[in-house]
């Protein structure tokens, strides 16, 4: 029965508050990567399945359904704007995904003419650079967000909250057409 005890000491408090309190760090938009790496992987050490491999099945059970919220949570926060969305659903914030649009009309006359830019790529005398110096320039805009994101939360003022909900809704724009423009990029390697 100490086995069993001790087994079950080694696991996860599942009563945590949130994934920032799982990897004992601040809720913060801006984290230390590296504490939230290390962090991570003493869980993984702690819960991996493999390692109750002769266990009961609730200890097994019980493994698995916390090293799937440690997976959960460290893909959450090591990403920024899933980090922003969780950040903003901790908040109140509504953050359907789905239903995303941005208000700002320059962002989306801006969005049109970099996805006219993206659709006239194959035709370019050089279509691979053009294609780079357009995935540059997302990434920059990307960037730009995540640094908006920054302050915003770090704020977390109705009216910051309010603006990173634009910046996440541009973000998810900006991903979108990020990971399109890598489908042209395999399309035009696979053509070489």
């Amino acid at each position: 029965m100490s086995g069993r005890r001790c087994l079950r000491e080694t696991m996860i408090d599942l009563t945590k508050n949130n994934y920032f309190d799982l990897f004992g760090l601040p809720v913060a938009y801006v984290l230390d990567t590296g504490a939230l790496s290390d962090r991570y992987r003493e869980l993984q050490r702690v819960v991996h399945p493999d390692r109750y491999a002769s266990a009961s099945d609730q200890d097994q059970r019980l493994a698995l359904q916390q090293a799937t919220l440690a997976n959960e949570a460290y893909q959450t926060l090591r990403d920024p704007l899933k980090r922003a969305l969780y950040m903003l659903q901790l908040q109140g914030i509504d953050t359907d995904q789905e239903t995303a649009i941005t208000r700002d009309p320059a962002f989306l006359m801006q969005q049109m003419e970099l996805r006219e830019a993206l659709a006239d790529v194959r035709g370019q005398d050089d279509p691979a650079q053009r294609l780079d110096e357009l995935m540059r320039d997302i990434r920059g805009m990307i960037e730009a967000e995540v640094a908006r994101l920054a302050v915003q939360l770090e704020t977390a003022t109705p009216e910051q909250l309010e603006a990173a909900r634009e910046s996440v809704d541009r973000m998810q724009f900006l991903n979108k057409l990020y990971n399109e423009a890598e489908a042209v990029e395999a399309e035009l390697e696979e053509l070489i």
